[in-house]
């Protein structure tokens, strides 16, 4: 699913070095599986301080937020479908219930409940963007 986060410089442009394209693409493949900035640095072939510095630098946010919002675009999907968000949580990386709504909250800027009670939220229009710095 590349481009999962389409509003971030991760839609794997020509100008994204090819290791931090490798680095995305592990992400948007393993998103639900705990990822370390080790793993993700190996991934792209560089030490850990150049792999977070080079990823910032051409994604625009650090890898955590950005296995983030991976995460939150996954559980939009799944939440649109039915799927109650305990198991959303389970299914694409978080903790739990809470981590997921915490999470979800920041970015989204909604609970996932309101979410889903939304009529907005089955073609996604009120919330086709998710908000890349609102984790800080």
């Amino acid at each position: 699913m590349s481009g999962v986060v389409d509003h971030t410089a991760a839609d794997t442009s020509p100008s994204m070095s090819r290791a931090i394209r490798r680095s995305v693409a592990f992400i948007e493949r393993s998103f639900a599986q705990p990822v370390s900035l080790a793993t993700l640095a190996a991934t792209a072939g560089l030490s850990v301080s150049r792999f977070a510095t080079l990823f910032r630098q051409e994604v625009g946010i650090p890898p955590h937020r950005y296995v983030c919002l991976v995460r939150i675009q996954h559980a939009k999907r799944l939440l649109r479908d039915g799927v109650p968000p305990c198991e959303v949580a389970a299914e694409v990386g978080f903790f739990d219930q809470s981590h997921l709504g915490r999470h979800f909250r920041r970015a989204v800027g909604v609970t996932p409940g309101h979410f889903v009670a939304s009529p907005d939220s089955a073609t996604d229009s009120s919330f086709a963007r998710v908000r890349p710095f609102a984790f800080r």
